[in-house]
């Protein structure tokens, strides 16, 4: 099942990433904190739920346990958010989810698990094709996009958040690999990261409204509350995958650039050149190995 499970998360993923983006107001310095605050309230909506209608063995200090890896999740994720005001998803999205060779690498080197050698030939080429499209994207872009814009500024400013993003998200998957074979099941690991993110977004709310003095008003942020709805139903699906196969679904899951990219292009009218099909067919026949295990 963890093939399918990482094909619905890279569909709610993408649609996630593409609800931000277009919610985003490139002259709010605080509009990351607003996409925490929908994201966290919607977790934290779904967690109450599976807890009223199941009976996973939750505990709190199943929160505290969880910590580590959910303070990573949700770090890079506010990093990941932010730097939507400066740069192009269609740059941002790539970037951010070569996190997945990471968590593959890391997975090898620190965990022991394996790979076989076709299953390693399709991370390479996932993992490869992200990186090439990011700097495709990056080149094309450059002489493309008006400079005055902010919400498509190039420059270290713009690529350090996907960065920062990839390295922490990297880490925390994982992480997550660990703590899913060894300390939590998936159902428990689940609702300790929403209730997470709901403390989390208690805090940004307190913080915008209070000591930032901004308005914020759950009804007027639809397009975020799309997003946090895609976002928790991804996650939901993640996490599974990741437990019965996190070094190949990781790498796997992080393709889900390409679906973000695509629906960019659809409703952002953003073009794609040849190299950047190329770049995106090679990813899919990645993906198309993966799911031959």
């Amino acid at each position: 099942m963890w093939f399918t499970y990482s094909l619905l998360t890279i569909f709610a993923w993408g649609g996630s990433d593409l609800f931000t983006k277009m919610g985003t107001d490139p002259n709010d310095n605080l509009s990351h904190w607003r996409v925490v605050i929908m994201v966290g309230v919607v977790m934290g909506l779904h967690a109450t739920g599976v807890l009223l209608f199941s009976n996973p063995g939750f505990t709190l200090m199943d929160v505290i346990a969880y910590l580590p890896v959910s303070f990573m999740y949700i770090l890079s994720m506010v990093l990941g958010y932010a730097g939507l005001r400066y740069i192009e998803l269609s740059v941002s999205s790539p970037v951010c989810n070569s996190s997945g060779a990471v968590a593959a690498v890391l997975c090898f080197l620190f965990l022991g698990q394996t790979m076989e050698g076709i299953q390693i030939a399709a991370v390479v080429m996932i993992s490869g094709a992200l990186v090439a499209l990011a700097v495709l994207e990056r080149r094309y872009s450059i002489d493309e996009i008006n400079k005055e814009d902010k919400k498509y500024r190039y420059g270290l400013l713009a690529l350090i958040f996907p960065l920062l993003y990839c390295v922490i998200d990297g880490v925390g998957s994982t992480m997550d690999a660990y703590f899913l074979e060894n300390i939590i099941d998936e159902d428990r690991a689940n609702i300790a990261y929403e209730y997470t993110f709901l403390v989390a977004a208690a805090f940004s709310y307190v913080y915008l409204r209070f000591i930032k003095k901004r308005r914020f008003r759950f009804f007027e942020e639809k397009k975020f509350a799309l997003g946090a709805i895609c976002e928790t139903a991804g996650q939901f699906t993640y996490i599974r995958a990741m437990s019965e196969n996190a070094i190949v679904a990781a790498p796997m899951i992080a393709s889900y650039s390409v679906f973000s990219m695509i629906l960019s292009r659809i409703f952002l009218k953003e073009k794609l050149k040849t190299a950047q099909y190329i770049a995106i067919a090679v990813v899919m026949a990645g993906i198309f190995i993966l799911g031959m295990e």
